[in-house]
């Protein structure tokens, strides 16, 4: 016992140190550039597929109201934008992406939306539904009655915007967030990127009636707003932000770009000098978390942060998309395994499916181009530091008794001078 009470310290001090190594590799590993994909794509979305066939989408559902329709729509279009980079992925991502369209479009997909709604099942349900119907078209492996379909929702989408006096249609009774209208028009954007312009009087109108409700204190589009004329009830809010600014390129491009400056001014932050990462509410303003949020930690937020890899990387802002896929590797506890990668040891399989598509993002409809942003350059300093920190506190006590040992004594002719 008293061997084991010896050597115990130090294995757990070997554990930590080779850890912080570890950790510091991953923060220091160059990251994939913007028309590039982490290698580890397959093996992430092998994990999501085997979570999805245990039931993940249905354990998400019960976490918050769009856990289902997330964890499908995410996981199919991860398969496409990694066919993009990767064309001999194609096959397999037209037949994953087509499994989880029907999961989108079954009864238990759209059980919480209202069919009573314009589109039909709220915009939220129609958009992001719809947007995957035009990526899977995108690959080039078509069957009439799926161009059909496009043809028919994006034709349903665009009737119930000219209808509507607000340019942000009801996702759930009584209930309207810009975000959800903001990727149902991306889908009519595609659309007439694959089959020629339609719908551009009706994106245009879109456009300049969104731009007459911004959010007076930031200038970006609000988070939540009257689901009768589109005026703004919540500001705007990370949560929401960085899905905007993930399709909005795809939508206007020149309107993106003013856009997404914007809000890279307002929330990106370094809290404690840590970072770079997402605030939920602007620089100026506090407030709690929610379902859509999370727990904040120093006002960040997580599931934000990871979303707007996915934004800076169709923004072209390759230093932001760069540092937070570093962050990921360091603080996401990832686990790979021969024919899987998961991320917090796959405990939120939900949490794996955004991360691998804000990892592998990439615009559909225009290319993308990198601009140069400001991004402290020594950002990973203060995580180095901590690293370094940590693995080192084992070793204190050891450190200290050595340094001790080595202070040469006194001789007898020192001591008889001080005597």
């Amino acid at each position: 016992m008293g061997r084991i009470r010896r050597w115990a310290p130090r294995v757990v001090g070997i554990v930590v140190t080779l850890a912080c190594l570890v950790g510091a590799g991953r923060l220091l590993w160059p990251q994939p550039g913007l028309d590039e994909q982490p290698g580890s794509t397959e093996r992430q979305l092998a994990f999501v597929r085997d979570s999805l066939d245990e039931g993940s989408d249905t354990a998400a559902q019960e976490l918050f109201p769009e856990g289902y329709i997330f964890s499908n729509v995410l996981y199919g279009l991860a398969w496409v934008q990694a066919a993009h980079t990767d064309s001999a992925l194609r096959d397999k991502a037209v037949r994953e992406s087509r499994w989880a369209l029907t999961r989108l479009e079954s009864d238990e997909g759209r059980a919480i939306f209202s069919p009573r709604l314009q589109p039909a099942y709220g915009v939220f349900w129609a958009g992001w539904t719809n947007w995957l119907r035009g990526a899977i078209l995108s690959l080039g492996r078509s069957e009439p009655e799926e161009v059909q379909r496009f043809s028919t929702h994006s034709s349903e989408i665009a009737q119930a915007f000219t209808a509507a006096e607000t340019p942000f249609l009801q996702a759930y009774q009584g209930q309207a967030w810009p975000v959800d209208s903001t990727v149902a028009m991306a889908s009519l954007r595609l659309h007439d990127k694959l089959f020629g312009a339609k719908y551009t009087p009706v994106i245009d109108r879109w456009l300049e009636q969104a731009k007459t409700r911004l959010d007076p204190a930031t200038g970006l589009l609000p988070h939540q707003v009257s689901p009768a004329d589109g005026s703004m009830t919540t500001g705007a809010r990370a949560t929401s932000q960085t899905a905007i600014h993930r399709f909005l390129p795809e939508i206007d491009p020149a309107f993106a770009k003013s856009q997404y400056a914007l809000y890279r001014e307002q929330f990106v932050a370094y809290p404690g000098g840590f970072g770079p990462a997402l605030r939920e509410y602007p620089k100026g303003v506090d407030g709690g978390g929610d379902v859509d949020s999370g727990p904040l930690i120093a006002g960040i937020s997580l599931s934000a942060t990871v979303v707007a890899q996915g934004a800076a990387r169709v923004n072209g802002d390759r230093d932001l998309a760069a540092a937070i896929g570093s962050e990921g590797e360091l603080l996401g506890l990832p686990l790979g395994l021969p024919g899987s990668k998961r991320y917090a040891f796959g405990l939120m399989p939900i949490g794996d499916a955004f991360v691998v598509w804000s990892s592998t993002a990439r615009l559909l409809t225009e290319p993308t181009t990198a601009v140069g942003r400001d991004l402290r350059w020594w950002w990973r300093l203060p995580w180095l530091s901590l690293l370094i920190a940590i693995a080192i506190a084992p070793w204190i006590r050891t450190l200290i008794r050595h340094a001790r040992h080595r202070t040469p004594a006194p001789d007898r002719a020192e001591r008889t001078l001080a005597a």
